[in-house]
């Protein structure tokens, strides 16, 4: 009868899966950490400084108005007929906009007209101590994001 070798695991080859899923989940504990107010307030000020530039584009390829709405609370924004995007509710938002485009005591818009132009604004961004401002030149509709320590 021919010698049959055992079968299974050695013990070595056990403790060396074992750390590798030890390694594995550290790493996956540190990924998951949960996400700073203030780096909501960096990516939301980024988001909102895009979807201005959008509104912007599109007011000029279509040859009219489009508005960008946004909603202190809860935090939001939308333009034009898209759907309405939510932000994190840890920032703090403000927008600061002519009295003609306020539209609520939580919601403005900011709108670009076909020419480039805009009503201008400015957007304030308040989170883990960081303040982002995002504003908007009323006569070319240019959009700059500005970081303000507090």
């Amino acid at each position: 009868m021919p010698h049959e070798e055992a079968q299974g695991f050695t013990l070595v080859e056990l403790l060396v899966v074992i750390a590798i899923l030890g390694v594995m989940l550290a790493l996956i504990g540190i990924s998951a950490k949960p996400v700073s107010p203030a780096t909501h307030a960096h990516s939301a000020a980024q988001e909102i400084s895009g979807a201005l530039r959008a509104a912007r584009s599109a007011a000029l390829m279509s040859n009219r108005s489009v508005a960008f709405t946004l909603d202190v609370t809860p935090p939001g924004y939308q333009w034009g007929s898209r759907p309405r995007r939510p932000l994190p509710d840890d920032i703090k938002l403000a927008l600061m906009t002519g009295q003609d485009q306020v539209i609520s005591g939580n919601r403005g818009r900011i709108r670009f007209d076909p020419d480039g132009a805009s009503s201008g604004g400015r957007v304030t961004i308040d989170g883990g101590g960081q303040l982002w401002m995002v504003g908007v030149d009323w006569l070319s509709g240019r959009v700059s994001v500005v970081h303000a320590a507090h």
